[in-house]
């Protein structure tokens, strides 16, 4: 029997509504919402369209075994210019609960190593609690940006943010999010931190940028419901991700020791040195040194004008210098359960139903780096039948 809510979890996976995925198929969108809700099976030719589409076996269409975890939508916590629409906000938390479901699959024979991050999210809400009404809201983020960076040992290197995140606990991954979202990040409902990365050209320090303000989002603002915040109060929320984002990647005391060395505050170009030691934009770091009072409103002012007139706000200095860091926790997690002969990729699409090229998609890997393993046809044993779990370093 065709199970219709299958159809619907691979289709807002996708992106596409139902209207959209009629057009593909060449049927109306009725037919589409009877397939859905189990009032009409799609007839074999549409089902193996919807094979071909979707990049699953057959048997994921007339299966109830699902490999998904429940993520709340309202809890989702984006950067992007403007408030997305409910629909954009369903889609994704639609592919985090796909990834869940893999992440749930590779933990029957892993162990990961400690999740840090949830430690720290636990006592940057108590901190919070008992500092609330002694502290201002700058001075318990700025407390909680310098904790964060001990706890991740960034030391005096920044470009260690993205290792160092998945190193404690942070499962890192990009995708094709459109000029208008940046990043945005979530907790799972097994309390495991995801952050998605958008790949729209960025700069590595500009990404370095996002990896922070997502910090920022999972320890200031979880369970932070965001359909329910007016246009102030979600400005609000990403502000703090931005301050603690500065904070944290420009701690106050060696940052103004640097700003000491520079003649001229409001020239970007003096700033060209700091960014290579930092991995910050230049223009993150005047807008730091303005909120350190190190340049007043008019000397801000002029700074701004420089960047648009040096045309940095598109490019800056070192932008194609500073080495890009791409995730690269889930690949190596996959290589090792591969090569250690723990579960195999035909297994693992056997036991899911999806083809390589839409587990590739669902975690934003390269397919080939997945193909490579389907070409390996030694024997393995039946995953159903390990018990031991490896840890993983």
């Amino acid at each position: 029997m065709f199970v219709g809510k299958k159809l619907t979890d691979i289709r807002l996976l996708h992106g596409y509504s139902r209207n959209e995925l009629a057009q593909i198929l060449e049927v109306s969108e009725q037919s589409v919402w009877q397939y859905e809700n189990n009032y009409n099976g799609p007839k074999l030719e549409i089902a193996n369209k919807l094979k071909n589409i979707f990049n699953v076996k057959t048997k994921y269409f007339y299966n109830e075994k699902e490999f998904k975890s429940n993520i709340e939508a309202d809890l989702v916590a984006y950067r992007s210019k403007e408030i997305n629409s409910t629909v954009t906000t369903k889609y994704e938390a639609v592919h985090l609960e796909f990834i869940e479901g893999l992440l749930n699959i590779f933990e029957k024979y892993i162990v990961y190593p400690e999740n840090k991050l949830l430690s720290m999210r636990e006592y940057s809400i108590n901190y919070i609690i008992e500092n609330n009404e002694s502290l201002s809201r700058n001075e318990l983020i700025n407390h909680l940006a310098i904790f964060a960076r001990e706890q991740l040992g960034l030391g005096k290197n920044n470009q260690k943010l993205l290792f160092s995140l998945e190193k404690n606990g942070a499962f890192v991954f990009e995708k094709s999010l459109g000029k208008n979202i940046d990043a945005y990040s979530t907790w799972s409902e097994k309390h495991n931190p995801i952050i998605m990365l958008g790949n729209f050209k960025k700069s590595a320090v500009r990404r370095n940028f996002d990896l922070a303000h997502e910090l920022g989002h999972l320890l200031l603002h979880y369970k932070v419901n965001l359909s329910e915040l007016n246009k102030q109060e979600y400005n609000q929320i990403e502000n703090e991700a931005h301050t603690f984002a500065s904070c944290l990647l420009l701690p106050e005391q060696e940052f103004l020791e640097d700003l000491g060395g520079i003649k001229k505050l409001s020239n970007p170009n003096e700033y060209v040195e700091l960014k290579e030691k930092w991995s910050v934009s230049i223009a993150a770091m005047g807008h730091r040194a303005h909120s350190l009072n190190k340049m007043n409103y008019d000397q801000y002012r002029y700074f701004n004008a420089s960047l648009n007139r040096l045309n940095y706000n598109r490019n800056e200095p070192l932008d194609k210098t500073i080495k890009i860091i791409k995730p690269g926790k889930v690949r190596s997690l996959l290589q090792f359960l591969f090569e250690k002969k723990l579960i195999s990729l035909n297994q693992l699409t056997d036991y899911t139903y999806y083809n390589e090229e839409l587990i590739a998609k669902i975690l934003g890997l390269d397919v080939d780096f997945l193909n490579h393993y389907l070409e390996n046809k030694q024997t393995y044993f039946d995953v159903s039948q390990i018990s031991e779990k490896r840890n993983i370093k």
